[in-house]
């Protein structure tokens, strides 16, 4: 672990630890937490890893692991009521280098870490919380699956804190990944106007990076005031009823590549 990689052995893994590993090109990370026994429990859209609904999922699928017809008596499948899944370490790796996410770390650090969704400034819970959390989703579901609000990171981010963007306020989750990914257009939306004062390329280039720093510090779940602890029995249930709501994007009508 350290400021240029989070990059870790297996022998070092915990129950607990919230895990990732980087797809092809590093287009998008797969986030889970490990719970031990070599399981790790991890949110999907329905078994697919990440899903839009739209044509965009043409380069995720694509960018993500290929599936064998080979069934992993490990691995339990996705319940039909939601996508939170239990898969052996190799799966969910899919022959990916393994990366733990750091928590409470400083803001220098924070912001030397160019790519969202490797760390928080967020403290978590012990890691026997995280686990108890992870099963009982597990059993339960962690609501319906969506890129920007309700992900992979987002899921593993809550089973290590028990944060939740409050109601009504779910622009955004969790995310880093997320983060990063609207943030670098808006970054260079805002810094177009300084062609207006100057036209040093260098400039413009670094009041994009300013702008894309400062909308990922101020967005994390460890600075966003827009946050509240729930309990995971809690979210469940408001969940079951519907009080607690991240409502699905449709799926597009396109003709997804087969990845078997």
């Amino acid at each position: 672990m350290g400021l240029l990689s989070n990059r870790i052995d297996r022998s070092s893994l915990k129950p607990g630890d919230h895990i990732y590993s980087w797809r092809t090109a590093y287009i998008y990370a797969h986030h889970g937490i490990y719970v031990g026994d070599d399981r790790v429990i991890h949110f999907t859209r329905r078994g697919q890893e990440v899903g839009t609904g739209t044509v965009l999922d043409l380069i995720l699928v694509s960018s993500g692991p290929s599936r064998a017809h080979t069934h992993c008596p490990t691995c339990v499948p996705p319940n039909e009521g939601h996508g939170v899944v239990s898969s052996c370490l190799n799966c969910f790796l899919a022959g990916g280098v393994l990366y733990r996410f750091e928590y409470s770390v400083n803001a220098a650090h924070f912001l030397a870490k160019a790519r969202g969704g490797t760390c928080t400034l967020a403290v978590s819970d012990p890691n026997e919380i995280t686990v108890h959390r992870a099963n009982h989703l597990l059993r339960n579901g962690f609501g319906c699956y969506d890129v920007f609000k309700n992900n992979c990171e987002d899921f593993a981010i809550y089973c290590k804190t028990g944060l939740l963007v409050l109601e009504g306020r779910r622009t955004m989750g969790q995310s880093g990944q997320a983060v990063s990914i609207i943030g670098g257009p808006i970054a260079a939306v805002l810094s177009t106007p300084m062609r207006l004062v100057t036209t040093n390329i260098y400039g413009m280039a670094a009041t994009a990076v300013s702008v894309y720093c400062a909308s990922r510090y101020a967005t994390d779940i460890g600075m966003r005031a827009d946050v509240a602890k729930v309990e995971v029995e809690d979210l469940t249930r408001r969940l079951s009823v519907g009080l607690f709501q991240v409502v699905e994007p449709p799926v597009a009508a396109v003709a997804l590549p087969n990845t078997s």
